[in-house]
């Protein structure tokens, strides 16, 4: 790991976003709330904090870190038909919380992915992305409109 131990501590926050192309009908079962397993976006959602909380024990270089906020949403879109995730981590420390957005969003999806695939094993995960960061060193990070 780098070694983060003289620098600063201050308000870091990064949002990631990613989205899950699937089948009209299967963002339909998503929508009305009537997939076999429960409540996919609510279960989808306890994944991504879940998930940002943990990312140290996932990606081997990263810091552990005390999260000060995880917030998370989920937009749908009808064409083409697919959930939208993005998930806002914050904290007050010493290195940024990227990963952390990243690593929400990418278990937010699969998550997605595994509460609905017996009726679409066809679904795709794509767009996995760093969309915003601030605090630190480097400044302010914001993804241009392409």
């Amino acid at each position: 790991m780098v070694d983060v131990g003289q620098k600063p501590a201050t308000h870091r926050v990064a949002i990631a976003s990613g989205r899950i192309s699937m089948r009209p009908a299967t963002l339909r079962l998503i929508a009305a709330g009537r997939a076999r397993k429960g409540d996919v976006l609510g279960v989808a959602r306890i994944a991504a904090v879940q998930a940002a909380k943990r990312a140290a024990e996932l990606i081997p270089l990263a810091h552990p870190l005390a999260l000060t906020r995880v917030a998370v949403e989920f937009t749908l879109s009808r064409k083409p038909a697919a959930v939208r995730i993005v998930a806002r981590v914050e904290c007050r420390g010493q290195t940024g919380v990227e990963m952390e957005a990243l690593t929400a969003a990418a278990v937010g999806l699969l998550t997605v992915y595994d509460m609905v695939k017996a009726a679409d094993r066809s679904m795709t995960l794509g767009q996995i992305r760093l969309e915003e960061k601030h605090g630190g060193k480097s400044g302010v990070f914001r993804r241009s409109a392409r």
